[in-house]
């Protein structure tokens, strides 16, 4: 093993980082997530390991950059650069950061019928006969100003989240 990395670390390393490169460039633009959110996240962790052994063969050379203190301006601007995107989600609180999507999923789940029909262009009794033929348990007469589809699943036995938001915008219409 000793071997191979020290034979092939620097093709491993140029060949799991211009994976990355790709798989982060195809990520920024969203060309296919689906396709480059794992190979993004798992070959980039995967491209530790050559930086590791280079780092390591090369460390008599690599002090070098400690006293010269060439290494300074690279590190302090790479933790800055760092620290722009990750401040305001470290300093948020519970309010903002993270995913946008989650956010509007639990949004639309603790809103009343009456709130949510609106979000897909329905009165809220249509919303209700909706949810109804999609097997949720909604009484005759129910108040829609006070039932959440939260509360609404829960109580008919169905999951929250993504697949009750899913029932709710892609049900068919009575």
């Amino acid at each position: 093993m000793t071997r191979l990395l020290k034979t092939h670390g620097t093709t491993f390393t140029v060949v799991l980082f211009f994976v990355s490169a790709v798989s982060g460039v195809a990520l920024f633009f969203h060309w296919a997530p689906a396709a480059f959110h794992g190979m993004h996240e798992w070959l980039s962790l995967v491209l530790i390991v050559p930086v590791a052994v280079h780092l390591w063969r090369n460390w008599n050379a690599f002090t070098t950059y400690f006293k010269r203190r060439t290494l300074l301006i690279p590190a302090v601007l790479g933790v800055v650069a760092s620290l722009v995107f990750a401040w305001p989600a470290m300093t948020s609180g519970a309010a903002g950061g993270g995913n946008p999507m989650r956010a509007a999923i639990s949004a639309i789940e603790g809103a009343t019928i009456a709130e949510a029909a609106p979000l897909f262009d329905l009165a809220p009794a249509d919303l209700g006969a909706r949810l109804v033929a999609r097997g949720y348990a909604l009484e005759q007469g129910a108040d829609f100003s006070v039932i959440t589809l939260f509360d609404l699943a829960k109580a008919s036995g169905k999951p929250g989240g993504p697949a009750l938001v899913a029932d709710v915008a892609f049900a068919p219409a009575e």
